[in-house]
C-alpha cells in the first residue's frame, strides 16, 4: 500500500536526526548488536551508510507518491559494499532491519514530544514503512548485482584475509598466508585509495595482482597490500584519476594501524580544495597533515597569534594567505610559486610584502629554525579551512 499525504513535520524531525550524532550512534548500535557480521567490520563502516538512509528518509517523507524517482542510491552502495565484504545477505539484512526499526522508534518518541497529531504521526510511520521495504528491496539489489561481478572464490578469500589483517584481527595462520601468496616474517606497502564504481575497483585490483599483491574493499575503501613499491604507471588509470595511498614497507603486524594513516591521509587529502592531490602518493608527504590534525585547538590559537589582524571576510587577505601558504609549499621559491599561482613572481613578492604590512612577521622571512615553517604553514592552514583553492588570479 502507498500512503500520500502533505509534507508533514515529520520529515523535519528525520532531517534533524540525520544530523544528530547521538541518534546516528544508537542506529549503529543497533545494527551492530543484530548482526555480528556487520558488527566486524567496524564501526565507521556502518557509520558511513547508517548516516546516508537516514538523511534521505526525510526528503521521501516530504514528498507524494511511491517510490518511482525517489534516490536510494545509499542502499544500492551499502547492498554492493557488503557483498564485496564477504556478508551474507541475512546478516545485512537484519542490521538493516534492526536500524530501520530503531529509527521509527527514535522518530516517534520525538514526533510526540513535538505534539505531532496521533493521525499524523500514524500516517508517517506508515510512510516509513514504506520507505524501509523500499531501502531492504534495494539493498538486496544491490548486493545481488555486485555477486554477479565478484571476483573468482580464491580471489574473494583473499579479500576477506586482507580485511582481517588491515582491521586488526585474530592473526592468520601461516597456512591462510601462503594460499594467499603473503609470508609471515615479509614486509608489504599498504594500498588505500578514494572511491571507484565497481569496474574501476575491478581494474585497480587487477592491477595489484599483477603485481602479486592481493586487493579488497577494507571499511568502504579499496585497499590492497603489495611486497613492492610499484612504478610509475603500473597501477594504471585508476591510480591516476583519483588519490591512492601507500605506505612503506612494514611486517603484518604493523599494518592494522598504518592502515589506519593511510585512511587519515586520504581524508587529508580531501581537504586541500582545488589544489587536492592526485595520484599515488607515499603515506608519508601526509605527515604533517596528519599530525597537526590531531591539535584543532593548537591549531586556532597559533592561528590568531600569527595571523589574527587578518580579516576572515576581506578576500584580498585570503589572497595573501593563500598565496603565502603556496610558497611555503613550494619551497619559499618565488619561481615555482608563481608558476603554481597563474602570476608573476613580482605579484607573489608583492603579496608576501603586504601580508608582512598587515601581520607584522610574513612566512617569507628565512629562519634556521624549521618549526617556524611548520608553525606558518599549520596557522595558514587552520586559518583558511578546508577550502584552500588557488588564489584569485590578477
Amino acid at each position: 500500500m502507498t500512503v500520500t499525504h502533505q509534507p508533514e513535520p515529520v520529515a523535519g524531525i528525520l532531517r534533524d536526526m540525520a544530523g544528530d550524532a547521538g541518534v546516528r550512534r544508537q542506529l549503529v548500535h543497533a545494527a551492530r548488536a543484530h548482526s555480528p557480521d556487520v558488527a566486524r567490520l567496524g564501526e565507521a563502516e556502518t557509520l558511513r551508510h547508517v548516516t546516508a538512509i537516514v538523511a534521505a528518509a526525510g526528503p521521501w517523507l516530504g514528498t507524494f507518491g511511491g517510490v518511482d524517482g525517489q534516490d536510494f542510491a545509499a542502499a544500492l552502495l551499502l547492498g554492493t559494499d557488503r557483498a564485496e565484504q564477504g556478508v551474507p545477505i541475512t546478516s545485512v539484512l537484519r542490521g538493516v532491519q534492526a536500524a530501520l526499526t530503531r529509527t521509527v522508534e527514535i522518530a516517534v518518541d520525538r514526533s510526540r514530544s513535538a505534539g505531532v497529531p496521533d493521525a499524523m504521526l500514524l500516517s508517517a510511520v506508515l510512510r516509513l514503512k514504506e520507505y524501509g521495504d523500499a531501502v531492504e528491496r534495494h539493498v538486496i539489489n544491490g548486493y545481488r548485482t555486485a555477486e554477479q561481478e565478484l571476483p573468482p572464490a580464491s580471489d574473494g578469500l583473499r579479500a576477506r584475509l586482507l580485511r582481517r589483517i588491515l582491521t586488526g584481527g585474530a592473526p592468520p595462520a601461516a597456512g591462510d598466508l601462503a594460499r594467499a601468496g603473503l609470508r609471515p616474517g615479509g614486509r608489504y606497502h599498504c594500498l588505500v585509495a578514494d572511491g571507484h564504481d565497481a569496474a574501476a575497483s575491478r581494474r585497480l585490483a587487477d592491477a595489484i595482482a599483477a603485481l602479486r599483491g592481493i586487493a579488497g574493499r577494507v571499511e568502504g575503501r579499496q585497499a590492497g597490500l603489495l611486497p613492492r613499491m610499484p612504478g610509475s604507471g603500473e597501477l594504471g588509470p585508476e591510480a591516476a584519476g583519483g588519490l591512492v595511498v601507500l605506505s612503506p614497507a612494514v611486517p603484518l603486524d604493523q599494518l592494522p594501524p598504518v592502515h589506519r594513516l593511510c585512511v587519515r591521509a586520504l581524508t587529508a587529502g580531501g581537504r586541500r580544495g582545488r589544489r587536492g592531490r592526485r595520484g599515488v602518493r607515499e603515506l608519508t608527504e601526509f605527515a604533517g597533515e596528519i599530525a597537526t590534525a590531531e591539535q584543532p585547538l593548537l591549531g586556532s590559537l597559533l592561528a590568531g597569534r600569527l595571523l589574527g589582524t587578518l580579516d576572515p571576510a576581506d578576500v584580498f587577505h585570503r589572497q595573501l594567505a593563500l598565496t603565502a601558504l603556496a610558497f611555503l609549499e613550494h619551497g619559499r621559491r618565488l619561481d615555482q610559486t608563481a608558476a603554481a599561482l597563474f602570476t608573476h613572481p613580482n605579484t607573489v613578492r608583492y603579496r608576501l610584502g603586504r601580508l608582512r604590512q598587515i601581520t607584522g612577521e610574513p612566512p617569507a622571512d628565512a629562519t634556521a629554525d624549521p618549526l617556524d615553517a611548520l608553525h606558518w604553514w599549520w596557522a595558514l592552514t587552520t586559518w583558511l579551512g578546508p577550502d584552500r583553492g588557488a588564489p584569485l588570479r590578477e
